[in-house]
């Protein structure tokens, strides 16, 4: 499994595993936990980075509607991980 580093301002190195990645409607997701073990927290994330930068940007999906969409999408591709 793949691990990210995010660089929060202000804030301490925040380490994540990527379980998936996927794009939608022109924007790029990962879907992140925060451990290995089956019981772990998982989020996704949207790359808000623009065209061309260096480094990508990213935020926690907190939208309903867009949430509900790539959770959807993700379920599919990993059928094995229970999302709820």
């Amino acid at each position: 499994m793949d691990k990210i580093v995010f660089k929060p301002e202000g804030g301490e190195d925040v380490q994540f595993y990527v379980l998936e990645q996927t794009r939608l409607g022109g924007i790029d997701y990962i879907l992140v936990t925060d451990s290995e073990e089956e019981d772990a927290e998982a989020l996704i994330l949207r790359d808000t980075s623009g065209p061309g930068e260096a480094e990508a940007v990213y935020e926690i999906v907190t939208d309903d509607e867009e949430l509900d969409a790539v959770a959807a999408i993700f379920k599919s591709m990993l059928e094995d991980i229970d999302l709820s």
